[in-house]
């Protein structure tokens, strides 16, 4: 079984109580909630039993602390976090508005996330580590991307391997030399998993068969297309597999995607076919939506499994 790794932002997330648009009245707030895509992502690794770390940056204040206490409890390796002193943890402020689109505030680019650097702790940790998880985010930034783009190079001089999630936000669209750095990724992806129209992001086609065409013409073993409340869709050369969402109360939906991926690239990398490690991705990313919080709903392998029973009772056993 292989170590994943992952590089990026690691922040704290603020929720208003109320709804509206943005920022620009007091409000009042829930948190703060141990967060960044990169560390949901490999929380999620971690609490299922696998091996996992993450390089990132936090400040020396009770944010960063909350992290990176958090991701040591979910079996997480932090030695390649970087506590810096006289910074500040970054922050995400998030309010719903009334048709459940979401309004941020980040701090990041005045946080300790933005200076991440390549230290001999992180430079140790890629040695120890056989797949890389990288996060579009983590590409939007000259420090971050350095040190994701040479861990990558690494991992793969190695023979390992790479799954990436574009993760990307339209607030960060027009960083200098992003899309650059996101074609150099996606040219070496092993397992490619978009949210929606992502997927054209990196095709001229305008039809997703024809762009899923494309893709698999590139050398990208497996698509994972997340649709949200419309399941999700697994591609290869061998064929397509779709399955629907499963119906849950939803509380809070950032970081599902962040759980689902975690739990599809880890249940791959351990051997689980295709279908079955959809189905419980497909899983955990609802399990997700259920708690206030995005790192606050993610699954053991036990929790997968009970929930996966209760839904298909007609299943006597489920197995991964």
């Amino acid at each position: 079984m292989s170590k994943i790794l992952t590089v990026g932002e690691i922040l704290v997330e603020l929720v208003a109580t109320t709804r509206g648009d943005g920022f620009r009245e007091p409000q009042p707030l829930v948190g703060p909630f141990p967060s960044g895509a990169p560390a949901i992502f490999v929380d999620q690794v971690g609490k299922l039993g696998y091996e996992a770390a993450i390089i990132g940056r936090v400040g020396d204040d009770d944010f960063g602390h909350l992290n990176i206490a958090r991701l040591t409890r979910d079996g997480v390796d932090i030695s390649g976090i970087d506590v810096a002193p006289d910074e500040v943890t970054g922050c995400a402020f998030v309010r719903y508005r009334e048709d459940g689109s979401r309004a941020f505030l980040f701090t990041m680019a005045q946080s300790a996330t933005a200076t991440l650097n390549l230290t001999p702790a992180a430079t140790a940790l890629m040695a120890s580590c056989d797949h890389l998880h990288i996060m579009g985010t983590a590409l939007s930034a000259p420090g971050m991307a350095n040190v994701a783009l040479e861990a990558l190079r690494r991992i793969k001089a190695r023979g390992g391997t790479l799954s990436f999630d574009p993760n990307i936000r339209p607030e960060i669209l027009g960083a200098p030399g992003l899309r650059v750095r996101l074609l150099e990724v996606l040219d070496q992806t092993d397992i490619f998993m978009p949210s929606g129209d992502e997927l054209f992001l990196f095709s001229e086609r305008a039809d997703e068969a024809g762009a899923i065409d494309d893709l698999l013409a590139r050398g990208i073993r497996e698509i994972v297309l997340k649709r949200g409340a419309e399941g999700a869709s697994h591609f290869s050369v061998e064929g397509r597999h779709d399955i629907a969402a499963l119906s849950v109360r939803e509380v809070d939906p950032t970081g599902a995607g962040d759980s689902f991926g975690g739990t599809f690239v880890a249940l791959r990398l351990a051997g689980v076919p295709p279908v079955a490690a959809l189905r419980q991705a497909n899983a955990a990313g609802a399990l997700a939506v259920t708690r206030q919080g995005p790192m606050e709903g993610t699954s053991t392998q036990a929790a997968l499994n009970a929930f996966l029973k209760d839904t298909f009772p007609e299943d006597a056993e489920i197995s991964t």
